[in-house]
């Protein structure tokens, strides 16, 4: 999904365009790299310099092909590239002007390409992106920003190598919140108008700054990074939610926590070596402020909805300086699911019942947001009803229909978890 909060994601080819007479230099593929989400199949070319390229399909058999003038690729780049989602496999070839690039296709699809310029993290890229069923890729157009999903980038915290916070009982902090993760994303794909997408689908290592990479380049509108941490006094427990500290952490336990969080990489700042320095920090300050806010505002709604699954640990979101929300381009929050060093919660964190409902009520906080800022963006808002048996428990009732227990509060105006047998509740 592209829109105007994408900042660069895929490239492709290039050419670069010169004067007659003028000999080009070699633009080089440095990178290839392809995305497979929901709704279209993305291809990025990382490239040593800008790019002059043609885009065109061609069907029996189906390919897209791209022409990069002036460019150099080494095959080897695309020979491990197969079955990525539609593309059955990558060929190059040399041209006179440059190369060609050609994805062969199961089925024919619409194709575009757009080029991104060089940022903090990457340099140029050509972005191809391939619609799926017959339709037609996303535009990258403000036009398409009331009518195309919302997407949330979900972001599992450690993997592989880093295991995380280790329980009393050997539970790692990289499993269980790949687990809720992964529930999430069902969640919230279920939710007509949300997309998710997953930056950690296996127990493998990201680094942080390629987390947020990856949460751009799938056009996230939300950043949301799953943690459930550890401290030395095992009494402590409840769920928090973090957003970035402009003026550094706002409590001992977010200064702990961001030290911890922070030994993997340090995420400088953004690329603004065409400003002088008072102007660079003035944009950067304003940018930053208002992804805090907007961070703020979703995070008070998650924190909500977790109050409503069990204890919080404080009364109001916490703000620290953890890299992994150091980004200006979308709202970013952290979310300490529980004390995987208290047992209770150890415990608690291992049933799936209990993650299925951590997913839930995250699910409904995101909605929520969603439905606030994003108001032209249909979601999917039917209703049921149910009736109440003696006997029924509101969280019970919330587990059989996969809502949240706070969505049942709110659409039947709840105070608390008390409900009578014989009255009829609102299912969303």
């Amino acid at each position: 999904m592209i829109h105007r909060r994408v900042i660069p994601f895929a490239a492709f080819l290039l050419w670069a365009v010169v004067a007659p007479g003028v000999v080009a230099a070699a633009t080089v593929v440095e990178d290839v790299r392809t995305w497979d989400g929901p709704t279209h199949t993305r291809v990025v070319f990382d490239l040593s310099g800008s790019p002059d390229h043609r885009l065109f399909t061609l069907d029996d058999p189906a390919r897209a092909v791209i022409d990069l003038r002036a460019g150099r690729i080494d095959p080897a780049l695309v020979e491990g590239i197969r079955d990525a989602g539609p593309i059955q496999r990558v060929r190059t070839g040399r041209r006179e002007d440059g190369i060609r690039v050609v994805l062969d296709l199961e089925r024919t699809l619409e194709a575009q390409a757009f080029t991104m310029s060089p940022d903090e993290t990457r340099g140029h890229r050509l972005v191809v992106d391939l619609g799926k069923a017959g339709e037609k890729p996303p535009l990258r157009t403000a036009e398409r920003e009331s009518t195309e999903p919302f997407v949330v980038a979900i972001d599992a915290g450690h993997g592989g190598k880093d295991p995380g916070a280790i329980g009393a009982a050997g539970t790692h902090e990289k499993d269980i919140v790949l687990a809720v993760a992964r529930k999430l994303a069902d969640r919230v794909n279920a939710v007509s108008g949300l997309e998710a997408v997953l930056v950690r689908d296996g127990d493998y290592y990201v680094g942080l700054r390629d987390r947020t990479r990856k949460a751009r380049e799938a056009g996230a509108d939300l950043f949301v990074s799953l943690h459930a941490d550890a401290f030395h006094d095992r009494s402590v427990r409840g769920s928090s939610v973090f957003v970035l500290s402009r003026n550094g952490a706002s409590s001992e336990m977010a200064r702990m926590l961001a030290r911890r969080e922070n030994k993997a990489h340090r995420i400088g700042g953004v690329s603004l070596s065409d400003k002088d320095k008072q102007v660079a920090s003035v944009l950067v300050d304003l940018s930053r402020a208002h992804t805090v806010e907007e961070s703020l505002d979703v995070a008070d709604v998650l924190l909500t909805e977790l109050d409503g699954l069990g204890e919080v640990h404080g009364n109001n979101v916490e703000q620290a300086g953890f890299a992994v929300l150091k980004s200006l381009d979308m709202p970013s929050v952290l979310v300490e699911l529980a004390f995987i060093s208290n047992p209770a919660e150890e415990r608690r964190l291992k049933s799936s019942s209990y993650q299925h409902q951590l997913a839930l009520g995250l699910t409904e906080g995101v909605r929520s947001y969603v439905a606030t800022t994003r108001p032209t963006l249909a979601l999917g808002d039917s209703t049921k009803e149910y009736r109440v048996r003696r006997g029924d428990t509101l969280s019970a009732i919330a587990e059989r229909h996969s809502v949240s227990i706070g969505a049942l509060r709110r659409v039947n105006e709840l105070g608390g978890d008390t409900i009578v047998a014989g009255r009829t509740l609102r299912i969303p």
